[in-house]
């Protein structure tokens, strides 16, 4: 059978028992139809880069899914109805991974002390570039210059 794996937006106003509870009923249609999820990956709530329908955030979940392609376009048809998921795509791939996500896999605590090595920091602590830096004062700029108002007189 074909191989896919299948990414879901869900609303974030559902909770992630309920978003949850939705693969469930993805995953039965998928069985019904003589498929089977071969991984279930819940990613949690992420920023959206646009908002969709509304929503500047949603639930993300990836599924590793094994199935003829009527299963899939019968649970496509089943998420196109329901309010609740926002977007999804499926995608179609020669082999499944069996590790973790790019999404799942947590990045190393020591790859970010490197880069904070990396800034300089002013005396008071604080990183950017504000104030406290190696330039010189400029003094005095020289020349006459006309006092300007903003008020009412010129």
């Amino acid at each position: 059978m074909p191989l896919y794996e299948h990414v879901l937006l869900a609303r974030q106003d559902v909770t992630s028992q309920q978003v949850e509870t939705m693969i469930d009923t993805y995953k039965g249609v998928i069985e019904q139809n003589g498929g089977r999820l071969e991984k279930i990956e819940m990613w949690g709530v992420k920023s959206l880069a646009y908002r969709i329908k509304k929503n500047r955030k949603a639930h993300f979940a990836l599924l590793n899914i094994d199935a003829p392609p009527a299963a899939i376009a019968e649970m496509e048809r089943q998420m196109q109805i329901s309010e609740d998921v926002l977007r999804f795509m499926t995608v179609r791939v020669e082999d499944l991974d069996s590790e973790p996500s790019a999404m799942m896999q947590k990045r190393d605590r020591d790859d970010r002390k490197d880069r904070e090595r990396g800034r300089r920091r002013d005396d008071d602590g604080f990183g950017g570039g504000f104030g406290g830096g190696d330039r010189p004062d400029r003094g005095d700029r020289g020349g006459d210059r006309p006092e300007r108002s903003f008020g009412g007189e010129a």
